[in-house]
Parts: C-alpha cells; structure tokens; sequence
C-alpha cells in the first residue's frame, strides 16, 4: 500500500499523517503598552479545525488572569456560551461550570503581580469550524508558572448561537477588563481534515 501527499504529492507508507497537516493562518505579536483584544478575521473556511497557540500575560494588579474569547463578534451575554474547568496547583483542584455567559473562558494567565518574565500558555483547539448544522466545541490545555506556585487547567467550551453559523472571527480580551500585555503572542493555525 501507498499513501500519497496531498502537500508535496510525494508516496510513500511514512505519509499516514501528512494529509492531516496543519498550516500557519496568521500570528499577533502584542506590541508596546498592550491591546485590550486581539481579533483574528476573516478566518479561511478551507480547514476541517482550528488551533489556537496563545502566549499571554495581562496587566491585571492580580498573580492571574484569564482570557474570554468570542466568536463572530457575538456578545450576547447569558444565551449562547459554556465552559467547564478542571485546575490545580500542586496543593488542591478545583472545578466549575458556567452554561450562560457571553463568552468561552480560556485557562489562567500571568497577571502584572506575577513574576516579571511569566506568561502563560495555551493550546485551544476549535473543532469542526465552518459547520453550518453543529454547534461549535472547543477545548483548551494551559497554564502558567510562578517559580513555584501558578496552575494548570483543562477546559472545554461550547458556542451555541440560535442561527448556526460557521466561524469567521474570533476575539480575545482579558475577562478582568485590563490590557493584554507587550511580547503576547496569539498564533491561529489551520489543520486539514
């Protein structure tokens, strides 16, 4: 058996996962004094799922913060997004739910009582994008380090508009109402299917 390319149309039995490669859509580099919201538009529909690579620190007076992130600009708030977490900091776990917010929450980040030089990171995955008859589902793995203290979460979210949509854009903004801080990056990639 053979397997072909559809990158490069080369053959070969190692080529399994190749097909299912991903690509670079578009990266920000938060610049100097901080952005409010990062926004990603005009997303390509030519991918099976997204990924989302964030590292981010906000300037929140706080050791953490967390991102919420938005769908097509869809603000409404108490009808159309849940999350579940599951956290811990290497002394207890937490856990919580939330089916009516305005937004999907991404794990904890390094805030502005943080070391200097901590950020935080997470991997998102947004599955089954451009469907017109699913609601959409996302999950997240992240976290972030203090020099001994910080957390960990695994999270999922779910966007669940009236009128099915697929997704063109994505927003992101720190649910403290504070700045996304210089040297952040946010990087959307597109995986084919």
């Amino acid at each position: 058996m053979t397997i072909s390319s559809v990158k490069t149309g080369a053959v070969g039995l190692s080529l399994a996962l190749d097909n299912n490669y991903m690509e670079p859509i578009a990266t920000t580099l938060v610049g100097s004094g901080g952005v409010n919201q990062v926004t990603f538009n005009d997303i390509p529909q030519t991918y099976k799922h997204l990924q989302l690579r964030i590292i981010a620190r906000t300037d929140r007076g706080a050791e953490q913060d967390s991102l919420q992130l938005q769908f097509n600009s869809d603000t409404t708030n108490g009808n159309y997004y849940a999350s579940h977490y599951i956290s811990g900091n290497g002394a207890s776990v937490t856990f919580d739910a939330q089916g009516t917010n305005a937004y999907v929450w991404l794990p904890r980040y390094a805030a502005d009582s943080a070391t200097a030089s901590n950020f935080g990171v997470t991997v998102t995955d947004i599955l089954d994008y451009t469907s017109t008859n699913k609601h959409k589902v996302i999950r997240n793995l992240g976290g972030y380090d203090n020099n001994g203290t910080g957390q960990v979460w695994l999270s999922s979210g779910m966007w669940f508009p009236s009128n099915i949509t697929a997704i063109t854009s994505i927003k992101f903004s720190p649910v403290s109402g504070t700045n996304i801080k210089q040297y952040s990056r946010f990087s959307l990639y597109g995986i084919k299917g």
